[in-house]
């Protein structure tokens, strides 16, 4: 016999209808709908969060609290020489745009830093970014340009 995809019928038994609470005395579930009598469950909106812990001192207040967050502070994108070094060519400008041009940064947050850690040999041009000192030394050394 031919079987047919529209023919495909569920074997008995394997859907179960879903539980109807509260639909009167024929479903077996009437009245209270299987919630008991009274009590915090049995109320609509009922029962407790899920980080509840029975009274019990919650997680988070057992743990220990320390430091500080400060919402003003400036978050840089930092930048080291080294990566510099190696993903600029000698006499290239080195702005937001041609870092992120080049993969070096993804996000800007509330600007670009170079920091001073490796070498740099070539005579680059810096500008719309900021500088550690050693970074500003380091880079004037090797005989390169800070546009301010």
């Amino acid at each position: 016999m031919e079987k047919i995809l529209s023919s495909l019928r569920n074997i008995p038994g394997s859907k179960k209808n879903k539980k109807r609470l509260g639909r009167g005395p024929s479903s077996g579930h009437g009245k209270t709908a299987a919630k008991g009598h009274k009590g915090q469950n049995s109320r609509s909106g009922g029962g407790v969060p899920a980080y509840f812990e029975g009274g019990q001192m919650p997680l988070i207040r057992r743990l220990p609290k320390r430091g500080f967050n400060n919402p003003f502070a400036k978050i840089y994108t930092v930048v080291n020489l080294d990566v510099i070094e190696n993903k600029f060519n000698d006499g290239e400008e080195v702005t937001v745009e041609t870092l992120r041009a080049k993969k070096i940064i993804k996000k800007v947050k509330d600007g670009v830093k170079i920091l001073g850690n490796g070498e740099i040999t070539k005579k680059l041009t810096f500008s719309g970014v900021l500088f550690s000192k050693s970074a500003k030394e380091k880079i004037l050394n090797a005989g390169g340009t800070i546009n301010e």
